[in-house]
């Protein structure tokens, strides 16, 4: 059975969009804890981190690294924090996320019942402010790939 997450990257779930490319998708955690948290994903479905390739566990870092620039210019935070839990979906994924202290890295303060136009409009905020040359694949949505 397809993850979450691949329902998703297949475009049969909807999602906050941020970023798409051969390797990985990006958008917003629907539990955020705090403005701006991403998730990033590659479109491989595999469970556990340290089963991808080394490759791959690069490109997704290079991926969080830009997306984590362009929360630091929209949200102002002290650092961007990142996390590789793997416990909630079957589906590697790495938690982006704008901080200002330890304690914003605890998932118990994560946002069960999040605004979809506030995240609407912190995806769009991102994926205005990611500086990359090839400006083709910051995407609204998946449903169009």
């Amino acid at each position: 059975m397809a993850s979450v997450f691949t329902e998703i990257i297949n475009g049969k779930l909807p999602a906050h969009a941020i970023w798409r490319d051969t390797e990985c998708v990006s958008f917003l955690s629907i539990n955020p804890i705090s403005d701006g948290h991403c998730l990033v994903v590659p479109i491989a479905e595999v469970d556990h981190w340290v089963d991808l390739p080394e490759e791959k566990v690069g490109h997704l870092l290079k991926v969080a690294s830009l997306i984590g620039q362009s929360q630091m210019r929209v949200f102002k935070p002290s650092r961007i924090g990142q996390m590789i839990a793997g416990f909630e979906v079957p589906h590697t994924h790495l938690h982006v996320l704008p901080i200002n202290d330890m304690t914003d890295l605890d998932f118990r303060n994560a946002i069960s019942n999040a605004n979809h136009d506030k995240l609407a409009e912190y995806a769009k905020l991102i994926r205005e402010n990611i500086h990359v040359s090839e400006q083709i694949n910051v995407v609204e949505s998946f449903s169009s790939q």
